[in-house]
């Protein structure tokens, strides 16, 4: 490997609560675009390959696999490997896997750790921090990224270094978990902290004997797990009961604030980890009233809003320091300097069960997607969208019959031993019990409307018989 160049490794398995209700479980925010064409996962990944990355690795969750899949595909990654985390175990874990696979085969392998939801804004600023700790990093040396603070902000860890301005690298003195208001006013009035952005840089070697003197368990599960490892499709599956032996643990706790010689190297360029509405705000172009909006949005005597529609028309009046994001099932409202006290509100929503913290009203799916239109009672109406040359899963329904309405392009379709051609205003009844499929054989997406009826509509009440995608 040159010496200027390093694996860009992307943690990018995150839930994104705090940015709810655009992200959910099944689809966080890494996934999203929060400003411009790209993901924030495409965008990181951009940025780690003009600083000099080469082949990225992306430890991603088991659930969001085709999301990966077809984001790295988007973008041309086609030299990507794809790590998939059977459980969640925070970033310890997964950066041990990680390192694992590289270390097989060059354990002097540098390895650019990044989350796969942040925003830089300066590409040059990120591109000199990146050269200088990835060559102290082939010292030997285990390094983080610093920003520089512009403020004393609550929602990050703070790192305390030596004091000493001329220095490019930073000795590091101590970890601090996330201060309230007065010890980060504190801290940056002490001038030697920076915040901890979670970006490191080490070789794969490095870090695993790290590992092995600091967790040893952690140490020998996670490389169980990779031995472990089964290729499956565009994806690297880490074994499942080695890989959940491992204790779950954020790599800071496990080894940075246990390494008595690791270094910091100061980074300032715009960096936000986007961590809540307000940060989104705060990131955003606003006109000269303070207000950022997306989507269809009207807005009136109001300052210092930010208010995003994803559905329909939102019009505000008489707004101040106000956080409203529309979509089509969940509106949230609140205050801005509220934003960081979200999760809390959704722990009621979680002990209630509801389904909106996991799934938006459209469900993305390895061969495309679908929108539920309306539920009511013992029938739901979906448009279902299928990518050229994509199959769903030859399967079959307990609880419900379904009706299926071609509204533009050719399917061709399986209802047990019978396949037919449809073409658009053609229709097909599935009775409840038949086995039955759909493929898209065209050029141009296939877009049907599915009319449900039953006693019971949830998605549980699908027996795959066979998958294309290796699902269950």
């Amino acid at each position: 490997m040159d010496q200027s160049s390093f694996v860009p490794v992307v943690l990018a398995g995150g839930s994104g609560t705090r940015l709810w209700p655009l992200s959910r479980s099944e689809y966080p925010k890494q996934f999203l675009t929060l400003g411009g064409e790209s993901t924030l996962l495409q965008k990181t990944l951009e940025r780690a390959q003009a600083c000099g990355g080469v082949s990225p690795m992306v430890v991603a969750s088991e659930p969001h696999r085709f999301l990966v899949a077809e984001q790295l595909a988007a973008m041309g990654a086609s030299d990507a490997t794809i790590l998939l985390e059977p459980a969640a175990r925070n970033t310890a874990p997964a950066i041990a896997a990680a390192a694992h696979r590289l270390a097989a085969t060059d354990p002097d392998a540098v390895m650019l750790v990044m989350p796969a939801d942040h925003r830089i804004d300066d590409q040059a600023a990120f591109e000199k921090a990146v050269a200088t700790a990835t060559a102290e990093a082939r010292a030997g040396h285990i390094v983080l990224l610093g920003i520089e603070p512009t403020g004393p902000e609550t929602g990050y860890g703070y790192i305390t270094v030596e004091a000493d301005a001329a220095a490019a690298i930073k000795n590091i003195n101590a970890f601090v978990e996330k201060p309230d208001a007065d010890k980060a006013s504190k801290l940056i009035s002490a001038g030697n902290c920076y915040w901890n952005s979670g970006m490191f840089v080490f070789t794969a070697g490095r870090f695993l004997d790290v590992l092995a003197k600091l967790e040893p368990d952690m140490h020998a599960n996670s490389a169980a797990a990779v031995r472990g490892a089964e290729e499956d499709l565009d994806f690297l599956r880490l074994d499942a009961a080695a890989f959940e032996a491992c204790r779950s643990e954020a790599v800071d706790i496990a080894v940075m604030e246990k390494v008595s010689d690791a270094r910091l190297v100061p980074f300032s360029g715009g960096w936000s980890d986007i961590g809540s509405w307000d940060a989104v705000h705060a990131v955003s172009a606003q006109d000269a009233s303070g207000n950022a909006t997306v989507g269809d949005v009207s807005l009136h005597s109001t300052n210092d809003c930010y208010v995003r529609s994803e559905s329909r028309l939102v019009v505000g009046v008489g707004l101040q320091n106000i956080i409203v994001i529309e979509t089509p099932d969940v509106v949230l409202v609140m205050q801005r300097d509220h934003a960081q006290n979200l999760k809390q509100a959704l722990s009621d929503l979680v002990a209630a069960g509801r389904g909106e913290l996991a799934s938006h009203t459209t469900c993305y799916r390895p061969w495309g997607h679908y929108e539920s239109l309306k539920v009511d009672g013992r029938f739901q109406v979906k448009r279902i969208t299928v990518k050229p040359d994509a199959i769903l899963s030859l399967q079959k329904h307990f609880h419900r019959a379904e009706h299926w309405v071609v509204v533009k392009g050719t399917a061709e379709v399986t209802v047990d031993d019978t396949i037919t051609m449809l073409g658009e205003n053609e229709s097909v009844y599935i009775p409840l019990g038949a086995v039955h499929r759909m493929k898209n054989p065209g050029r141009i997406p296939l877009e049907i409307i599915e009319v449900q009826t039953g006693s019971y509509l949830g998605e549980d009440d699908i027996v795959r018989l066979n998958d294309e995608y290796g699902r269950g």
